[in-house]
């Protein structure tokens, strides 16, 4: 979107952030005014807590302040209280708006939960922080990896129980291992980055296919269970969209070979639970690294919480103690693009909601 501000560009900071990320943002250029009131904002319970304390409430003069601060500004920094009610607001009532930068790296959900029809959506844009999480994500997947080559869940039942086995199991080599990634965009190509320098290879998936460095071979959607003849892992990091809700279903589990490691750092929504647990009992998954549900918080009757196979992580892989610092850092990348009449980068698709 090119910026049609000639003199004077408002943000204003929707979520919570520290001090002096704030005045990074007013760093950038002389012609920001940047409206930051901290008594609005609820306070971080841990970092990078973007919807802040729950139990915090504003007073209706607070309430007043907040969306009249928000009503001002061209740009917001996140959605209007870390909500798609929020969003859906601040779109009708603010026709100043010209862009919000979200928090998640995934925000075309939390775009398309709002509700808005195709015109209001067409008046603004949505830049994401795609890329800020690739490295934590990356990390977390070869954790589930090696948590899956290296027998981690039987060693820690073993030691929970005190159990000395008499038969010496031996564990499997991740070095010379072929990995498969759903997904070959920032997070997935971090993860590659990550699994060849544990001596993998590995091939992926993207929507246009085209040759990768470092990665073996690159197909669609419809060529995965070809890919997964051969491979002994798997990492999905696709987001969830109508074309990819259980890509990962029976027929897919079972084009794997027997004792595929299988994680998920994508959406819970690509994967057909039931053919999960499925491939689990009959061996075509080893073990499972689940970051992400179909529903979340994971339901408390969900086979998935006591299987043994299986790791359940709160959808907190992404985080780290830097996530504010690198948002921030790419949010002001952003705004300088923005002053500059440059094009966005990481714009939430409003037609396929990634």
């Amino acid at each position: 979107m090119m910026n049609t501000m000639t003199t004077e560009t408002t943000v204003a900071i929707a979520v919570p952030l520290e001090a002096e990320l704030v005045e990074r943002i007013r760093a950038v250029d002389p012609s920001v005014t940047v409206l930051h009131e901290p008594e609005l904002l609820p306070p971080e319970r841990f970092p990078a807590d973007h919807a802040g304390d729950p139990v915090f409430k504003r007073t209706p003069e607070q309430e007043e302040r907040y969306w009249a601060m928000l009503g001002k500004a061209q740009i917001l920094y996140g959605f209007p209280n870390e909500s798609p009610a929020g969003l859906a607001r601040i779109a009708r009532e603010n026709p100043r708006l010209q862009w919000i930068h979200a928090m998640a790296a995934g925000a075309g959900g939390a775009v398309k939960a709002s509700g808005l029809d195709a015109e209001t959506l067409g008046k603004f844009e949505v830049t994401t922080s795609a890329g800020v999480h690739a490295l934590p994500l990356a990390e977390f997947a070869a954790l589930g990896i090696l948590n899956g080559f290296k027998r981690s869940a039987e060693l820690a039942r073993d030691q929970a129980a005190k159990v000395w086995p008499e038969l010496r199991t031996p564990t499997r080599l991740v070095n010379g291992s072929s990995l498969v990634v759903t997904g070959l965009g920032e997070i997935g190509l971090e993860t590659a980055r990550i699994a060849r320098a544990l001596g993998m290879k590995v091939s992926g998936t993207k929507r246009n296919v085209e040759p990768i460095d470092g990665i073996e071979e690159v197909a669609d959607n419809a060529g995965l269970a070809g890919l997964l003849a051969s491979a002994d892992a798997v990492v999905n990091t696709l987001p969830g969209t109508p074309y990819t809700e259980k890509l990962f279903n029976r027929e897919i589990f079972a084009a794997m070979k027997p004792g595929t490691v299988f994680v998920n750092v994508g959406r819970g929504t690509v994967v057909d639970e039931d053919a999960l647990l499925e491939a689990l009992e009959n061996g075509q998954v080893s073990y499972a690294c689940l970051d992400v549900f179909a529903v979340e918080p994971l339901p408390q009757d969900s086979p998935l919480w006591n299987h043994p196979k299986v790791m359940v992580s709160p959808h907190t892989s992404a985080l780290s103690a830097a996530e504010n610092r690198l948002i921030t850092e790419r949010f002001c990348s952003n705004l300088r693009t923005f002053l500059d009449g440059g094009e966005l980068p990481h714009l939430v698709d409003t037609v396929h909601f990634y």
